[in-house]
């Protein structure tokens, strides 16, 4: 059985880990990335109800992403 792909706080973890790990060893199933290349230039500043912004953080936390990306994600998904 293969091994599950640790979590990473950080990319420095996750290059660190991609660099000396034997990748054959881990099991790549169910595992979805997603990689953001775009300039992240313009800021948004936007009062939200706290249970709102909570469900916001949970939803995130569920995921494994940080809350802004979250949002970021959600308002790629309105937009598309």
């Amino acid at each position: 059985m293969k091994k599950r792909i640790p979590a990473f706080r950080s990319d420095k973890q996750a290059e660190r880990f991609v660099a000396t790990a034997d990748l054959t060893k881990y099991s790549l199933a169910g595992t979805r990335v997603r990689f953001e290349f775009a300039r992240k230039d313009a800021r948004v500043n936007m009062r939200l109800p706290e249970p709102l912004l909570e469900a916001v953080k949970e939803g995130a936390k569920a995921r494994g992403i940080p809350y802004q990306r979250f949002i970021r994600e959600a308002l790629e998904q309105a937009v598309r």
